[in-house]
């Protein structure tokens, strides 16, 4: 396998119900469908974890700017919402991020440069997806976080 692949495996328990294992890390998440369909609701649908891994590669990316650029950051979050086509295979055709940071005289200039860096060069999930993916951001005092 070349260094710069990655592998992992997807076992099946029961119904709709599967744990992803990934290779290199050893760390494994459940995934599951809805009971409608035969899951049990127990873990994260297929869709959702690839929000969660958008949200989560920015969001690496973003704070590790900030934190370089010697931001007081005290608190971060990114929400995500996924708009989908209403036709099969129903791809996310929108996505949303918004970016939760407090601190001490957060520079709004850093923040958007953050975002910029991390959705326009470092993020692999990004540049993997094909659809509109749309970002705002919110700098907020320590300790008033929404």
């Amino acid at each position: 396998m070349a260094d710069n692949s990655l592998n992992g495996s997807l076992t099946w328990i029961k119904g709709l119900q599967f744990v992803a294992h990934a290779t290199g890390s050893g760390a494994a998440i459940v995934m599951d469908g809805k009971a409608a369909h035969g899951g049990f609701e127990s873990g994260v649908s297929p869709m959702e974890a690839l929000l969660l891994s958008l949200a989560g590669c920015t969001g690496m990316d973003v704070i590790s700017v900030l934190l370089k650029k010697r931001q007081a950051v005290t608190d971060f979050r990114v929400d995500v919402e996924g708009i989908r086509a209403d036709e099969h295979p129903r791809r996310y055709v929108r996505i949303e991020l918004s970016y939760i940071v407090a601190g001490e005289d957060v520079s709004a200039v850093a923040v958007e440069r953050a975002i910029e860096l991390s959705l326009g060069k470092y993020c692999g999930v990004t540049a993997s997806l094909n659809a509109e993916i749309v970002q705002r951001y919110e700098i907020h005092p320590s300790g008033t976080e929404s």
